[in-house]
């Protein structure tokens, strides 16, 4: 019998959380899925794993037999894994690495220019990351490296090399009222409605709500999104107003959104980051170094 590995995966993050809600959120996952991936596991190795309960998810004997052995049968796969990207790379020629929206705005292109230097045989492939789960294509193995805004989900799970930072600004749709105004404060959002991430990207979307500014007030979400077009779109139809990097005036400019400063609100760090534990070397060292040469 084989053991798909997602379900053993699904398994040590609820072990580990001894919560199925946090487990849940941290898996990207709804409640009811992770349950019924837990119960197919359970079905497979016929064994209870979990007594559950209305404090949490307890381990059985069997579940902490497995809760034990499971951490190096991931590592081994993850190993292997990363072994057969890297041997893809090699052959292909290309590193691949995902962003979010205008990656590392006006340093993208100089980062891969100064890359190609290095490696002249190499090329860079770019692949978008979906703001419903930032770090899909990092935990998976499919990209080698990511421009990230932080804090993103799981930070403390790779390096994190800073590249710049930049004021955050509000977008509304053009029509809005305080669109009139030229700056304004946090104080005067905190009755609008939001357009958010996804509540399981954690600190991400707690970050472009300003969930810190708000000096305790709740925060109405107005609709959300995952991807920057529907952001766009949703902003532009009113449906809330959003906080984004200033940046973002220049590379999502439209006649139906406008961008204004906003006070009271930290920057955006924008960041270059990797796993931690892989060894960094080869072309990825050298793109790291790339991007290194041209931080602020």
């Amino acid at each position: 019998m084989d053991v798909d590995t997602r379900l053993l995966r699904s398994f040590a993050t609820v072990a580990e959380e001894g919560n199925l809600t946090r487990a849940a959120e941290r898996l990207y996952l709804s409640q009811p899925a992770l349950t019924k991936q837990i119960r197919q596991l359970e079905t497979q190795l016929g064994a209870a794993l979990f007594e559950r309960s209305k404090h949490g998810m307890a381990l059985t004997g069997p579940g902490e037999a497995l809760a034990a052995a499971a951490p190096a049968v991931l590592a081994a796969w993850d190993t292997a894994r990363r072994a057969v990207r890297a041997a893809d790379a090699e052959a292909s020629r290309v590193l691949r690495v995902s962003f979010l929206a205008s990656a590392a705005n006006e340093k993208t292109q100089p980062i891969i220019a100064a890359f190609r230097e290095r490696r002249p045989d190499w090329r860079v492939e770019l692949r978008q990351a979906n703001w419903g789960d930032p770090i899909a294509g990092l935990v998976s193995g499919d990209v080698d490296a990511g421009f990230m805004r932080l804090p993103f989900p799981r930070q403390d799970e790779y390096e994190v090399l800073p590249l710049l930072t930049e004021p955050r600004c509000i977008a509304l749709a053009a029509n809005h009222p305080l669109a009139q105004r030229e700056s304004l404060t946090m104080a005067d959002l905190l009755d609008e409605p939001f357009i958010a991430a996804p509540a399981a990207t954690g600190a991400f979307r707690d970050h472009w709500i300003a969930a810190d500014a708000r000096g305790g007030r709740p925060v109405r979400i107005g609709a959300v999104t995952e991807h920057p077009d529907d952001w766009l779109t949703a902003i532009a139809n009113g449906d809330g107003i959003a906080l984004a990097p200033a940046s973002a005036a220049r590379y999502y400019a439209r006649p139906d959104i406008a961008y204004r400063d906003v006070s009271g609100v930290a920057p955006s760090e924008v960041a270059l980051v990797w796993p931690k534990g892989t060894g960094a070397s080869g072309p990825l060292a050298d793109f790291i170094a790339a991007a290194a040469a041209l931080a602020d």
